[in-house]
């Protein structure tokens, strides 16, 4: 069955994660997304390890779905490809440094001129306006300056690194959203736009407890550990052989989770009346609330709690996690053919639609695995016309 998006055709000039991750989303829901690639060497994930059949496991995972063609941009032949590409293309993704794709020529407002209602995504460390626009970006730095770090770990200490790539992520899902925004607008008038995302930018936009709070105090939040800067108990609570995460955010939650635990004398204590109570002393409410939940196993609280539609759920590492049937029924879990690494499996997609649903058609692609059919696709005519 065709993708939402079956029928748009992308250019994708990225590399690493942010791009070649909002290229996968659009990917995933039927574009034909064409992978442009250094010649011998392409995307430099492909040599970030672990390695299956010599091929990066992290690149197969967000490049899925993909053609790939391997094209020297400082070759005019090659360079001509490329713009012939773009003048035939419905969305074009960048993540060079600012600058960079207007030195190669194929720059926002140069290509705007040539291919009006082009989409033209752009994703750096810190956008494409500001005095910080020049920098270069990576997922740690716009850690650091959005204020992820300082929030991050537990209460006394250091500053903490998610050890996700999370503004990776979060700016290949916005430059996603972005261009299907833009792609409406053009729907609307035809006329094509630049959408300008950044690794801070997104970061930041996900700090939002931290800065409604400065907005409201003007004062730094502080540091919490596991606990929930609007909630309690909002947290990770050890049991008697592992952990578990526990909501009990609302006050009727907060009521069964007391009485279910043999702590019913807690609902009469005037600390913690109120959810503003329990949050101001939620350390000392998770210290009193410890030793009840490590009596049992997290098996048994989770069956106890789920069983009054409290949300909870045991802690599972990414083993257990892919391998849960849940997740499996959810097709999380997809299998894939590799050229060269054979049958394997990779993530699927988190958007389901239900009359036009996404998924994994393809393996990432092997290095210029599509040169031949690409430049065939092209013709004659759009080959000149770029060229001129």
């Amino acid at each position: 069955m065709p993708g939402a998006l079956d029928g748009l055709k992308v250019v994708d000039f990225t590399s690493h994660l942010s791009g070649p991750y909002c290229a996968m989303i659009l990917a995933d829901q039927g574009a034909d997304v064409i992978k442009i690639e250094k010649p011998g060497k392409g995307d430099d994930l492909r040599q970030s390890p672990p390695f299956v059949a010599g091929e990066g496991a992290p690149f197969m995972l967000w490049n899925r779905n993909k053609r790939s063609i391997e094209l020297d941009l400082k070759n005019p032949d090659d360079l001509a490809t490329a713009l012939a590409l773009i003048d035939s293309a419905d969305v074009m993704v960048e993540n060079m440094r600012p600058g960079v794709a207007e030195r190669i020529g194929i720059g926002y407002a140069a290509m705007a001129k040539r291919n009006p209602g082009l989409v033209y995504c752009s994703i750096s460390g810190f956008g494409q306006t500001g005095p910080y626009s020049k920098r270069g970006g990576f997922d740690l730095v716009a850690q650091a300056m959005s204020g992820l770090m300082t929030i991050n770990g537990p209460p006394e200490g250091g500053p903490y690194r998610l050890p996700i790539a999370i503004s990776d992520v979060a700016a290949g899902m916005n430059g996603a959203i972005g261009v299907l925004s833009a792609l409406q607008h053009k729907n609307k008038t035809g006329e094509g736009q630049q959408v300008d995302v950044s690794l801070l930018d997104s970061a930041l936009s996900m700090c939002v407890y931290e800065a409604a709070s400065v907005f409201a105090t003007g004062e730094q939040p502080e540091r919490l550990g596991q606990g929930h800067r609007g909630s309690a108990p909002y947290q990770i609570f050890p049991t008697q052989n592992g952990w578990f995460a526990l909501g009990a955010s609302q006050q009727r939650f907060w009521e069964q989770t007391c009485e279910l635990i043999g702590a019913a004398h807690l609902l009469d204590d005037e600390r913690f009346k109120v959810k503003a109570d329990r949050v101001a002393r939620q350390q000392e409410l998770a210290e009193l609330l410890t030793p009840y939940f490590q009596k049992e196993t997290t098996e048994h609280w989770f069956e106890q709690l789920d069983a009054l539609n409290i949300p909870c759920g045991p802690v599972m590492n990414h083993l257990q996690t892919l391998n849960d049937p849940h997740i499996l029924a959810r097709d999380m879990v997809a299998p894939v053919d590799h050229a060269i690494a054979g049958a394997g499996k990779t993530l699927g997609t988190p958007i389901k639609l239900s009359k036009t649903p996404g998924g994994v058609r393809t393996a990432a692609p092997s290095l210029g695995q599509h040169d031949a059919e690409v430049r065939a696709g092209l013709t004659e005519n759009q080959r000149k016309d770029a060229a001129e």
